[in-house]
C-alpha cells in the first residue's frame, strides 16, 4: 500500500481506474451486448433501442442519484465517487470505438472482465466508486436498514441484468455472469493486493525443536499454542507459522525431516499486515 501519499494521486488513480472501465464497456462489452449490471449496463440497453451514446445515458441517469446523495449525506460523501463518475462518462465519450471483440462473447466475458476488474479494483481502491447502483443501494439502506449495502447492490444488478436478458437474449446474459465473475476476482486481487501467503498448524512430540529450525534456519516467526489432545487428553503446543508460498515447501521438508509422524495443516492465507509481510 501506499504511505503518504499525496491525495492528487489518489484522484488520478481513480481517473485512471475509470478510464479502464470505460474502455471495457465501450469496445468489449457494448458490442456484443453485455449488461454485467449498473448504469452502464442500462446505457447499452438504451443505446439498443435509441442510438444514445453511452456517456450520456450514464451521465444523465447519475445526475438525479448525485443530487438526492449531496442533499441527504453531503458533499464528502460524494466528492471521490463524484469524480469517478465523471471520468467514466468522459471515458465513454473520448476513447474511440475499437471493437476489440465482436463477434466472440466469451472472450468479452473473460476479458472484459479482467480490464473491467482492473479498473474497478483501482477505483475501489481509492475509496471510490462510479456511482450508479452503488450510489442509489447506498440511499434505499436509508429506507431498508436491515438489508446491508451489497446486498441491495445484488437485486439492483440482478435487474438490469434480468432486463438485458430480455433485450439481448439468455445466452448473453449468461456470459455478462463470466464477466462479472470476473471483474470481482481481478478487483479482489487489486483491493488485497495479490499478497497470498501460507499458514502452517504443526502439532507435533517435537515442537520446540520443529520451533528452533523455523526460527534460526528459515529465520521465520513462529508461536507456541497450547493444545490438548480431545482423545489422548494430552497437553501439547500447537505451531502457528505464517510464510510464504515458496518457504510453505521448506517447511514440510523441515517438519517431516524432524518428526514424520508430525500432524500438520497448511491453507492459504488472503492477506497479512505486519513486518515481515505488508506494511501498514
Amino acid at each position: 500500500m501506499f504511505k503518504n501519499r499525496p491525495v492528487y494521486v489518489d484522484y488520478l488513480l481513480i481517473v485512471v481506474g475509470a478510464f479502464i472501465m470505460g474502455f471495457a464497456i465501450k469496445n468489449m462489452y457494448d458490442p456484443v451486448g453485455l449488461v454485467t449490471g449498473g448504469v452502464s449496463g442500462l446505457a447499452i440497453i438504451v443505446k439498443n433501442y435509441t442510438d444514445i451514446p453511452l456517456w450520456l445515458t450514464n451521465t444523465v441517469l447519475n445526475i438525479p442519484l448525485f443530487l438526492a446523495a449531496w442533499r441527504l449525506q453531503g458533499f464528502t460523501f460524494i466528492k471521490r465517487t463524484a469524480v469517478a463518475t465523471a471520468a467514466l462518462s468522459l471515458s465513454l465519450y473520448v476513447i474511440p470505438e475499437l471493437h476489440v471483440v465482436t463477434d466472440d462473447m466469451l472472450l468479452a466475458g473473460l476479458f472484459g472482465g479482467m480490464v473491467s476488474g482492473l479498473g474497478t479494483g483501482l477505483v475501489f481502491l481509492m475509496q471510490a466508486t462510479t456511482g450508479g447502483t452503488d450510489m442509489l443501494a447506498a440511499l434505499m439502506r436509508r429506507k431498508l436498514g436491515h438489508y446491508s449495502i451489497a446486498q441491495i447492490m445484488q437485486v439492483l444488478d440482478g435487474l438490469v441484468v434480468l432486463v438485458g436478458a430480455g433485450v439481448f437474449g439468455v445466452t448473453s446474459a449468461l456470459y455478462a455472469c463470466i464477466a462479472i465473475f470476473m471483474v470481482s476476482k481481478v478487483s479482489d486481487g487489486i483491493l488485497e493486493g495479490m499478497k497470498f501467503s501460507k499458514q502452517a498448524l504443526i502439532i507435533s512430540d517435537r515442537s520446540d525443536e520443529i520451533a528452533q529450525a523455523i526460527l534460526y534456519r528459515l529465520e521465520r516467526g513462529v508461536t507456541a499454542v497450547p493444545a490438548i489432545g480431545m482423545y489422548s487428553g494430552q497437553e501439547k503446543k500447537m505451531l502457528f507459522c505464517v510464510v510464504s508460498r515458496k518457504e510453505i515447501v521448506r517447511i514440510r521438508e523441515l517438519v517431516w525431516e524432524m518428526d514424520p509422524k508430525a500432524f500438520v495443516i497448511m491453507s492459504d492465507v488472503r492477506e497479512v499486515l505486519g513486518e515481515g509481510f505488508i506494511e501498514y
